[in-house]
């Protein structure tokens, strides 16, 4: 693969297929179904892209590797770099496999502006496949902000009844943040005298420095997460997201604010980092037991998943400040395993949404008698999202436990009961909606899961067990780049503690 620009083909590949069903005329119907094909075709293509990256990539090197770089900006050293580590490639491959099922998951659902549709999720793949490639400051900023458009349009044109005023509660939560974020990067190129991100995380910014970039990062990355308190617009938009708008958000976007810290706020500002940990672990532990309570009371079942997206993901800010090896691994093995879990219990909930237009838990009951198929699917995400060991769920909950019993055994204790409050939740509404008997006139004539939703469920039921049993395969290749990081965080530390004796002497 020497000279083959891999990285940009898959980055970009997305777009020829959106600008193929573009051009396409003829009739409603017609365009429809095209545009459902090449989208598929395109999104697939695009993994199978992703993949000969993961078999090529050195798990052994902590490096950038797959390097491409190009002048962009003359005279600015602004420049189009691409590059992928251990951190940054299973989210690529997160991103191009979730795009695929979503596609097929919205075959029969969506039937209008199908054409536009398909655009905007092949546009919104190519977005956030170029935010984990970045290495440039301001590419990185392009592509992480435009993920805004696409599932803005997906929200307000596709969403439910509310469907408004949740796109724009989405957009202008994460647009506040993000502005802030533009001003720590221009702070930073200003500093460093390019926009190459590898530079700006070997350069050494001053303590009075770091304090407020960090807090500008920290505005960006913490409502994209989102955390405990400005999590309050991902109920509103998954609730009124169509399904795959809802598995795409909670999969991959959720996931770009704990990427940001692990990319820019640890490494590049160690010492705000420390300062403020106590701060990320007083939020996550609120945002664990609170959002936790919070889905136990739901009676929407998209809700409920989506306040268990919250608690999990402060259980991933957790592992990611405790700065050690368990910790870090385990925040992002938690990342990657939510992405897959919470994306299946979505579609779950579309699955029977779909038959029976309704989200209510209530309105559900029994469905093991008409749904065996669904109620096997639905139990194995249920136990997955709750760490039962041999799944997914169960190997980043330990490590995170691991690496914060190793910082602050408080951290660890008030954090581990989010194990207990998850299968509270999770085991309630699967016994409401699964088992039973069926007492509803409407629910007697329920089909099963058809094919093509077996086909959506199963590469998902394969990762969880294969997660959960060989993690290995997946915390190899991080464990350089972690490594890395943690030693670069140190060595910035201690440099910065002997720039400060010699000023006092």
């Amino acid at each position: 693969m020497s000279g083959f620009p891999i990285l940009t083909v898959t980055t970009f590949l997305p777009l020829v297929g959106a600008l193929f069903i573009l051009v396409q005329r003829g009739d409603e119907e017609t365009v429809a179904r095209v545009s459902r094909y090449a989208a598929l075709w395109a999104s697939l293509a695009t993994f199978a892209l992703s993949l000969v990256i993961w078999i090529g990539f050195d798990p052994a090197s902590a490096k950038f590797q797959f390097v491409e770089k190009a002048q962009w900006i003359k005279g600015y050293d602004i420049n189009y770099y691409m590059g992928v580590d251990g951190i940054s490639l299973f989210f690529v491959l997160l991103s191009t496999l979730l795009t695929p099922l979503c596609i097929l998951a919205s075959w029969e659902s969506i039937r209008t502006r199908v054409r536009e549709y398909m655009v905007a999720f092949l546009a919104l793949e190519t977005l956030m496949v170029g935010t984990f490639c970045a290495l440039d400051l301001f590419v990185f900023y392009i592509f992480f902000e435009s993920v805004l458009i696409p599932m803005f349009l997906i929200i307000g044109v596709w969403g439910g009844p509310r469907r408004v005023y949740s796109a724009f509660k989405f957009f202008l939560y994460t647009l506040l943040g993000s502005v802030l974020m533009l001003l720590a990067i221009l702070a930073i190129y200003r500093a460093v005298g390019n926009a190459d991100i590898p530079a700006a995380m070997a350069h050494q910014f001053p303590k009075s420095m770091q304090t407020w970039l960090w807090l500008a990062f920290f505005a960006s990355f913490a409502v994209k997460l989102p955390m405990w308190p400005v999590h309050t617009w991902l109920p509103d938009a998954h609730v009124e997201a169509p399904t795959a708008g809802s598995v795409i958000l909670a999969g991959v976007l959720l996931k770009m604010g704990g990427y940001g810290f692990l990319r820019f706020s640890l490494p590049m500002l160690p010492d705000a980092s420390v300062y403020f940990t106590p701060l990320i672990y007083g939020l996550s532990i609120v945002a664990v037991i609170y959002t936790s309570l919070v889905a136990l009371a739901q009676d929407d079942m998209k809700k409920l998943v989506a306040y268990s997206s919250v608690a999990h993901m402060g259980f991933v800010t957790i592992g990611t400040f405790t700065l050690t090896m368990q910790g870090i691994q385990g925040a992002i093995f938690q990342m990657l395993s939510h992405g897959v879990v919470s994306a299946a219990l979505f579609l779950c909930v579309g699955v029977v949404y779909d038959r029976m237009h309704t989200r209510e838990i209530a309105r559900y009951g029994g469905l093991v008698e008409r749904m065996p198929k669904y109620a096997f699917t639905f139990m194995v995400f249920m136990l997955a999202s709750v760490g039962l060991p041999g799944t997914s769920g169960f190997v980043g909950e330990v490590l995170v436990l691991f690496g914060a019993f190793q910082v602050n055994t408080w951290v660890c204790a008030l954090a581990a009961t989010s194990m207990v409050l998850g299968a509270a939740y999770m085991l309630v509404v699967y016994r409401r909606v699964v088992f039973g008997k069926i007492e509803r006139a409407d629910l007697r004539s329920i089909l099963d899961m058809n094919l093509r939703e077996v086909a959506v469920f199963a590469p998902l039921i394969a990762l969880v067990f294969l997660m959960g049993v060989f993690p290995n395969v997946f915390l190899k290749p991080t464990e350089p780049a972690v490594a890395e990081l943690i030693r670069n965080f140190n060595a910035q530390r201690t440099a910065a503690t002997d720039v400060q004796g010699d000023v006092k002497r």
